[in-house]
């Protein structure tokens, strides 16, 4: 059995439930677009959105013209609407607590300015995280192997002493390439048996 002193976190459908049909609904009610329309255009965009390369005002006109208007939204209604799909996962926070006093616990999430400036404020648990490992403030991403490499070096801890739970299988498969413990994530319960199959209980 690993020995686990290390545990990095998604944040999306993780730490934070994240309702793309919510988000979709939301702009076509505003811009006019079909959700599906706007999903299908939205898929160009997310990779540079979670790398921080598109950011800012150009994010907002690009997701404004995602939505289907030319003309962007003012930036505090949009960030309302940009952030408008997401909910704490409020099962999981008291298991975070019980594993903030084992092991070494690190965020290692894709995700852009905007989004963490929403959902960090709401748990309150990162203030207590060895790490916060942001795509967008390294201009990297998910799968790239640096970012993993990143977490590693800021965590020191070998990557066999980590367990990673992401709900991508893609993202956890490149985590257990480099011999990191991948586990895709699905709920709460199974996340609390996965960790005990590793050794950690909480």
């Amino acid at each position: 059995m690993p020995r686990i002193q290390a545990v990095f976190l998604d944040l999306g459908n993780v730490l934070a439930f994240h309702d793309d049909a919510v988000l979709f609904r939301r702009m076509s009610d505003w811009g006019g677009a079909p959700p599906e329309l706007i999903r299908e255009r939205m898929l160009a965009l997310w990779d540079p959105i979670n790398r921080g390369t598109l950011a800012g005002d150009e994010l907002r006109r690009a997701v404004c013209r995602a939505a289907g208007s030319e003309s962007a939204m003012a930036a505090e209604p949009f960030f309302d609407m940009w952030n408008c799909h997401f909910r704490v996962h409020h099962e999981l926070l008291p298991m975070v607590d019980a594993l903030l006093g084992k092991v070494k616990v690190l965020l290692l999430s894709n995700t852009n300015e905007l989004h963490w400036d929403f959902v960090r404020p709401l748990i309150p648990q990162f203030e207590r995280f060895h790490g916060l490992v942001i795509s967008c403030e390294l201009l990297l991403a998910k799968p790239d192997p640096e970012i993993f490499q990143i977490a590693l070096e800021r965590a020191a801890v070998p990557a066999q002493d980590v367990a990673y739970f992401d709900d991508v299988p893609r993202f956890v498969e490149a985590a257990c390439a480099l011999g990191i413990h991948g586990r895709v994530f699905t709920d709460a319960p199974t996340f609390r048996a996965q960790l005990a199959k590793l050794g950690v209980n909480i």
